[in-house]
């Protein structure tokens, strides 16, 4: 694996323990629906499936980030 794919994953690593973590998470938490679900869970599985989609999206990259070091 590249040294940048690596960096790239460990920033990636980094902002999802931000998401998930006191006080951004408490952002979330309102008294307030999206198309009838409350906020908290949906947007919880919201950045939980964005951060799902960018680590599929980095391993299944070209290699030209590879070049890039």
């Amino acid at each position: 694996m590249s040294g940048l794919r690596s960096q790239r994953l460990a920033a990636l690593f980094v902002g999802g323990w931000l998401l998930f973590n006191f006080p951004l998470l408490a952002l979330w938490d309102q008294e307030a629906h999206v198309l009838g679900i409350p906020l908290f869970p949906a947007a919880l599985f919201t950045l939980w499936a964005l951060l799902i989609l960018a680590m599929a999206w980095l391993m299944e990259g070209s290699d030209d980030a590879s070049q890039d070091d």
